[in-house]
């Protein structure tokens, strides 16, 4: 029996999802009885993981993604479970009627905004408002977290288990300065972390001078810390606190790197080559354990997974990935439906088409002629269509432009591109931004996350530029 959610008879209110699989599907509601004016919603539409509905028990507070009209695993106030079933409700139902709903400025932090659509027993009228986070969209954590589980996200009960409060952590994060706006973004995500202060400073000769403030307090707690090694210069402080909070008998300890920053530099070509993604690697490998036991390292988009290898024993190396994020913002696009992904060569397609099958797939190539490197179509049929380049990371963009090109060339209505770490070194970026006269260099879209600080810092507002925030998806592997 499809799981069904009921909604009390002044008006039918109800929210619509968005698609279900990347299609954009309309719900067809029904009443269950000639005598009930309640609305019973598919099991899949409750499952898919693009859906942005969210209700939980008030009573205690209780996280709950089997109840999971929103996917979205965060305490709402609007919604209070009723206490009785509704007549010919099954057991397995969950019930749930419209409560008030306050004003906007009321909702929690980093809640979604949203609109009810009032609506007869037919098609849902109206969409889900995104959650802005000041002007960033995120994914809700228990789709994050389903997604880190299965290809097509749907939720399963080892998910609920994870969200459920008697079993998921509470964690306690300290963070770097550059990453404090992400830091706040990832606890308005879920009421199990909570944000932790470190006292950075420096001595008289420019090393480091740093406190942990109420060390005691987190004895016997899962303690986590989110890092940034945007530059040679902060790596040193950084590690100083990521090899004491493992030692200060805490029950767990989770390495947060969402950016890891020598990834390309993870071969030799010649004799005396220096393979520095291998020494940090080894430098994370000697975190000391604690109590708990190996250190769970997140990474998201690292460039090349044989580097998975590089770690030793005294790490666990969690692998994520933003493509969650790009998805949920493709399906939010009118042409959502003309999309197609283009990788700027072979092994942007080997990392990621396996996440982005269901789209039509073009595949670019670089040939060499001389001393120049000539991006050509290897692949695909980009006439006609919204062209999205994939890539882990983007530097000075000279390859994404030069692809921009190819497929214009080939026929494509728009260009969009898409890069979990925009790094940008000397204001790069720059080259991308739309001009005075409405011109760019062709892109119509630019997606990066927040992984590198300060890039978002420069490139917010700036067309063609769109930050989707990872924290969401920290939030869900920090429950992991």
């Amino acid at each position: 029996m499809p799981m069904a959610a009921s909604f009390s008879s002044c008006s039918s209110l109800a929210r619509s999802f968005s698609h279900r699989l990347g299609r954009a599907t309309p719900l067809s509601c029904q009443p269950r009885s000639a005598s009930s004016s309640c609305i019973s919603i598919p099991n899949w539409a409750l499952h898919s993981h693009t859906c942005t509905v969210t209700t939980t028990t008030l009573t205690d507070r209780k996280l709950c993604c089997r109840c999971s009209f929103v996917v979205d695993a965060k305490i709402s106030q609007n919604w209070r479970r009723a206490e009785e079933q509704e007549d010919g409700a099954d057991d397995a139902d969950l019930i749930f009627r419209p409560n008030s709903f306050p004003p906007k400025q009321e909702q929690p932090r980093g809640m979604a905004a949203f609109r009810v659509a009032e609506v007869g027993f037919g098609t849902i009228q109206s969409g889900v408002e995104v959650g802005d986070y000041g002007e960033i969209p995120t994914l809700p954590v228990a789709a994050a977290l389903a997604a880190s589980r299965s290809e097509i996200g749907e939720l399963d009960g080892g998910v609920c288990r994870l969200l459920d409060r008697p079993n998921r952590k509470n964690i306690c994060l300290f963070y770097c300065s550059e990453f404090e706006d992400l830091a706040h973004r990832i606890a308005a995500e879920t009421d199990s972390v909570e944000l932790k202060s470190i006292r950075w400073g420096t001595f008289e000769d420019g090393f480091p001078n740093l406190f942990v403030p109420n060390a005691h307090g987190i004895r016997g707690q899962h303690v986590a810390f989110l890092a940034s090694f945007s530059s040679p210069g902060v790596i040193f402080e950084q590690l100083s606190i990521i090899y004491a909070l493992p030692r200060m008998f805490v029950s767990s300890f989770t390495l947060v790197l969402p950016f890891f920053p020598t990834g390309t530099v993870e071969r030799m070509e010649d004799e005396g080559d220096v393979a520095t993604a291998f020494t940090l690697a080894r430098i994370l490998s000697n975190i000391p354990i604690s109590r708990g036991g190996p250190t769970s390292l997140v990474i998201f988009d690292i460039h090349a997974l044989q580097e998975r290898f590089y770690f030793g024993d005294n790490v666990l190396p969690c692998f994520e990935s933003g493509i969650p994020l790009l998805k949920h913002r493709l399906h939010q696009l009118p042409d959502s439906n003309n999309i197609s992904i283009a990788f700027p060569d072979e092994g942007a397609w080997k990392r990621f088409h396996k996440q982005l099958q269901h789209f039509p797939m073009v595949i670019c190539t670089k040939v060499r002629d001389g001393d120049k490197r000539i991006v050509r179509l290897k692949e695909g049929d980009a006439a006609g269509r919204h062209v999205v380049i994939v890539d882990d990371l983007v530097r000075s963009g000279g390859t994404l432009i030069e692809c921009q090109k190819v497929l214009a060339a080939h026929g494509a209505v728009k260009v969009s591109a898409y890069a979990t770490h925009g790094v940008f070194p000397e204001r790069t970026w720059e080259r991308f931004i739309s001009h005075g006269d409405g011109s760019n260099v062709g892109f119509t879209h630019f997606w990066i996350t927040d992984s590198c600080a300060s890039t978002v810092k420069e490139v917010m507002g700036k067309p063609p530029f769109e930050v989707l925030s990872l924290a969401g998806s920290i939030a869900a592997a920090l429950h992991i």
